[in-house]
């Protein structure tokens, strides 16, 4: 998990310092294109991340299996899949920046400034979705500090970018979006170099590039995550069009909100992508056992780190909100929906390490349903609700986050507890 935690306290580091520089080098209106503009690109990163994870899955149930043989052909499918997805959002991205902008409801000071940072990072979608794909084949390879070495290269190259682009040569957010693209393509091709020269279980073939049945299986296991994380991730964009109807203070205040969120979830995040590889690795060794133990731990570890996060976001939002902006009033209105939001970091320690814990069982069928639940019937409904009141506010918009978790954590109990009496069944038959 450690190593896991390091890429992701990089990784949103890396997205934070596009924030951090725009808001202290740029203007209000890059602030919230920039806000805008990595809601959707969040979109895109964790559909695909999600969708990579049933890549890792397969590739640590083939370890544990002692299968290697199959690994290869797994990697040259996900190569081909991976790369027909690319050419599909290059189209899209860069096409219709200025509807999506328009569409997200940016504010109208930001839509040039929003349509200009998604058409930027569109153009280097393909190195985003490489670096995805290449940091989960080394987690299901059971290598988490590969990836950690590559996200701090990109990490470097970003800050440097941020402050020559943005700082320098004053590009506000456009300056963001390419120094976003060059650090994913710096990261790409460390990544690459590194598993040329790692000493791999298995090898790859020219053949293996091709759609074969081990596309179809991790895409089973990948696609059900992945359509869940595209409505979740759809419901934040949609959360976001409500704020930006607030105004551009509440924009500008609600970007900076979301990059503190980003970092109040990573160890959460961590545990559930280091879970589902170790619960696949030990389900396919024969071990649901330690794979059940692993779920509880990582719950226990998630609370302890949880409940620290909560006391730091709750009552010192507003000093977290000042790294990023030096607006007043942006710190403000940051700091209202972080208070909304804070009980989430306490919910989501239990809930993340049971979806990691289900997604290596290879129950992706069911995170995306109970998913779908929380996104569609709670936090949607809730956060609309609450943005059309006459007194509207962040705070109450931030509720809608922490209800649909409780609720997740709710069912996913009644899950597990129904798997458990449907093992004991099986047991007992079998004796």
């Amino acid at each position: 998990m450690l190593p896991v935690l390091g890429a992701l306290v990089l990784q949103a580091a890396y997205g934070a310092v596009d924030l951090l520089v725009v808001g202290h080098f740029g203007s209000t209106a890059g602030l919230s294109a920039v806000s805008t503009g990595s809601q959707l690109l969040n979109l895109v990163t964790f559909v695909v991340t999600q969708l990579a994870m049933g890549v890792t899955v397969l590739i640590a149930r083939y370890i544990g299996e002692k299968k290697p043989q199959q690994i290869g052909a797994v990697l040259g499918g996900a190569a081909v899949v991976f790369a027909i997805m690319s050419v599909v959002l290059f189209i899209l991205l860069v096409a219709f920046a200025r509807p999506i902008a328009v569409l997200m409801q940016a504010p109208e000071e930001a839509i040039g400034l929003t349509a200009s940072y998604i058409r930027i990072c569109g153009s280097g979608i393909f190195f985003i979705v490489a670096y995805n794909l290449m940091a989960a084949i080394f987690r299901g390879l059971g290598d988490s500090k590969s990836p950690l070495l590559f996200v701090l290269v990109a990490c470097i190259v970003n800050i440097a970018g941020d402050l020559l682009l943005v700082a320098g040569l004053k590009m506000d957010a456009a300056g963001a979006a390419a120094a976003t693209v060059l650090a994913q393509a710096v990261s790409v091709v460390f990544a690459i170099v590194m598993l040329v020269k790692k000493d791999l279980p298995f090898t790859i073939k020219k053949s293996d590039f091709r759609l074969d049945v081990q596309c179809r299986k991790f895409l089973e296991i990948g696609l059900p995550l992945a359509l869940q994380e595209f409505l979740t991730q759809l419901s934040f964009l949609a959360l976001c069009a409500f704020v930006n109807r607030l105004g551009l203070a509440a924009s500008s205040g609600y970007g900076v909100a979301c990059k503190i969120v980003n970092f109040a979830m990573l160890i959460p995040s961590a545990l559930m992508q280091s879970m589902a590889s170790f619960v696949a690795q030990n389900v396919g060794a024969g071990n649901p056992k330690r794979a059940k133990k692993a779920m509880l731990t990582g719950i226990g570890v998630g609370l302890m780190f949880g409940c620290a996060v909560f006391a730091l976001v709750m009552f010192r939002g507003d000093l977290l909100a000042g790294v990023f902006s030096t607006d007043a009033e942006v710190v403000q209105k940051g700091f209202e929906y972080l208070k909304g939001f804070a009980p989430e970091t306490i919910v989501t320690a239990i809930l993340f390490s049971m979806v990691g814990y289900f997604n290596g069982n290879n129950k992706t069928l069911w995170v995306m349903i109970q998913g779908l639940v929380q996104t569609l019937l709670v936090r949607l409904p809730m956060a609309y609700f609450m943005s059309i009141q006459p007194n509207a506010s962040l705070t109450k918009i931030g509720l809608a986050a922490p209800v649909s978790t409780t609720v997740g954590v709710v069912l996913n109990i009644a899950f597990y507890m129904c798997l458990n009496r449907a093992e004991q069944r099986k047991q007992r038959t079998a004796a």
